[in-house]
């Protein structure tokens, strides 16, 4: 892990940095915190940079004092209305750096404790700094993961792009003619998945000694089928053919009959194995053997790079490659018999000299429990914490994933996960309890100082799937791919599921369920602070939007002697509380 994180601590003050994908995570802890402590102020230094600049705040302790700065303020809630952590301090023991043009090399963090003696002056003290790179590839010449910002719904969005909803057709059958509007918006939203995939594609086009093999789920991204179009008779491709991907009128089928005119109508073959053909996979060749491969939970579609939360991992490792290469040969020659082949069967080690181990698991098999025990073994195993994004876990009633994330509710380690589900996301909290996150609400109801956001246009908006257990432990592991971690899905789907040992790349999707998590449970806290919790049946939390009109401002909190409430740190120094688990857990405390 050394690559991976970084310490320093003063006086009390602990700091450690963790290595994300192009962010870094930002733990901090204080050992015995002052009734007039009120946070920290979070400074970088860039790489090339001369001195050190704040990050920035969207909260603070008041916004306006005068009616008149009130009314004025009201009228333009705008992305400068942000506020330098040294005035207006974060009060979490966390916080993702999220560069806004990540830059290669290192970069150093310093952290200074915030006091505010009497009302209205804040005065630094303790201060702390620490170094890390954040290199874009996790392990050069073997294994590289990438994730999409999943942040059409968001501040960011609204305040970068106008919220515009434009970006993508509104019929995804329409996909294939849609016109891409100007500007980096796709880059920007597609974030890494967006430059791995297009990096791949761009590298077979123009190496004429390399062809492509591919299987796809939903496929209307124009500029991917272009790509793939200019590869002539050097690709062969299997799409899915079920349910809206079957009529000629799908963009499944209107990209299937394009493919067949540019490689040669034997190199498309359409199928859904029992169910669905549900692979997102590149596998790239050289001299007819494979060399590398891509693959994750990105479809290759507007929502599935551009509006959904998903990830992308690439294998430059030929022993992976070669395990692809050989589901391919199955799914493309005789797809309904892939049940039966020996490589449904077991898991497959890919093992290089010093590289992290990975296991691959391909499904349809006859028995589910092959892929699905070793993920609830390892959420039953976890000492320390369970992250995990399971875009369909509502839909899962049974089996190894359902029975271990019902038995973490219960356990004595960190956890913190979502699901997508029919009107909303699931967010399975750090308390335990289950609150429903609506993407309109912010749309409907912007306390200041945040902007309305764009919904996302309809659909789901999580697609991820992937559980990451002890992520900061030697015992980590990562479990990820297109498998939907259902039983019904690993008996009847075309699908891939990876297990990687290794507390790095455990730590890179840590940090992105973070990232998603925190992104959303802001809306539960939203829709909390907005309606009254309704009594249920359990003891899950259920919530509802309220109108526009009920929602406050929200400010940061002062010193109990100064605002009258209990200290904001309060929860996070309670013995067996999820939220001191928090703080000690990413502080490395």
């Amino acid at each position: 892990m050394s690559d991976f994180t970084s310490e320093a601590a003063k006086d009390g003050l602990h700091l450690k940095l963790w290595r994300g994908e192009r962010m870094c995570l930002v733990g901090i802890n204080v050992d015995a915190p002052e009734d007039d402590f009120v946070g920290f102020a979070i400074e970088v230094k860039s790489p090339g940079a001369a001195d050190f600049s704040p990050l920035r705040n969207r909260l603070n302790f008041s916004y306006q004092q005068t009616p008149a700065a009130a009314a004025k303020a009201a009228a333009a809630v705008t992305g400068a209305r942000q506020y330098s952590s040294l005035e207006a301090p974060f009060q979490k023991f966390r916080w993702i750096h999220f560069p806004f043009e990540p830059k290669l090399g290192g970069y150093t963090y310093r952290v200074t404790k915030i006091h505010m003696p009497s009302d209205g002056k804040v005065v630094a003290g303790t201060q702390v700094a620490a170094d890390i790179e954040l290199d874009p590839v996790l392990y050069n010449g073997f294994l590289d993961v990438g994730f999409t910002r999943g942040f059409a719904s968001s501040q960011a969005y609204a305040e970068r792009y106008g919220n515009n909803p434009n970006i993508i057709p509104t019929d995804a059958a329409k996909g294939l003619t849609f016109k891409k509007v100007a500007g980096d918006v796709y880059q920007w939203l597609g974030f890494e998945a967006y430059e791995m995939i297009f990096d791949f594609l761009n590298e077979a086009a123009d190496d004429k000694t390399i062809s492509l093999d591919i299987l796809a789920y939903d496929l209307n991204e124009p500029d991917i089928v272009s790509a793939l179009e200019k590869l002539g008779n050097r690709l062969r491709a299997v799409i899915d053919n079920s349910g809206s991907h079957a009529p000629k009128t799908s963009a499944e089928s209107q990209a299937a009959a394009r493919l067949a005119k540019s490689a040669g109508a034997a190199n498309v073959v359409r199928t859904h194995f029992k169910s669905l053909q549900h692979h997102k996979v590149f596998i790239a060749k050289r001299g007819g053997k494979p060399f590398k491969v891509l693959f994750g939970s990105t479809n290759f579609s507007f929502r599935g790079l551009y509006i959904q939360s998903n990830n992308v991992l690439r294998f430059d490792a030929p022993e992976a490659a070669t395990l692809f290469g050989q589901m391919f040969e199955v799914a493309f020659n005789t797809p309904l018999k892939f049940n039966a082949a020996p490589l449904s069967k077991q898991w497959q080690l890919v093992a290089m000299a010093n590289e992290p181990q990975a296991h691959l698991c391909f499904s349809p098999h006859t028995d589910a429990g092959l892929s699905l025990s070793p993920v609830g073994a390892a959420i039953d195993q976890a000492t320390s914490s369970v992250l995990f994004c399971i875009a369909f876990l509502n839909q899962i009633k049974s089996g190894p994933t359902h029975d271990s994330i019902a038995r973490l509710m219960e356990k004595n380690v960190f956890s913190y996960g979502i699901a997508d589900k029919a009107g909303g996301l699931n967010v399975h909290k750090p308390d335990g309890s289950i609150a429903t996150v609506d993407f309109r609400f912010l749309s409907q109801n912007a306390p200041e100082p945040f902007k309305s956001e764009w919904s996302g246009g309809a659909g789901i908006h999580i697609h991820n799937k992937f559980v990451v257990t002890d992520f900061s432990l030697p015992t980590a592991k990562v479990f990820t791919g297109s498998s939907n971690l259902s039983n019904a899905g690993e008996t009847g789907n075309g699908d891939n599921l990876v297990m990687i040992e290794d507390s790095g790349v455990a730590t890179a999707y840590a940090i992105d369920a973070l990232l998603m998590f925190d992104h959303l449970h802001f809306r539960t806290l939203m829709q909390d602070k907005a309606a009254p919790k309704t009594k249920a049946k359990t003891a899950k939390t259920r919530t509802k939007p309220a109108p526009k009109s009920s929602h406050a401002a929200l400010t940061l909190r002062k010193p109990t002697k100064i605002g009258g409430q209990p200290a904001w740190f309060a929860d996070y120094y309670k013995d067996g509380n999820q939220a001191e688990r928090d703080r000690k857990l990413f502080s490395g405390g």
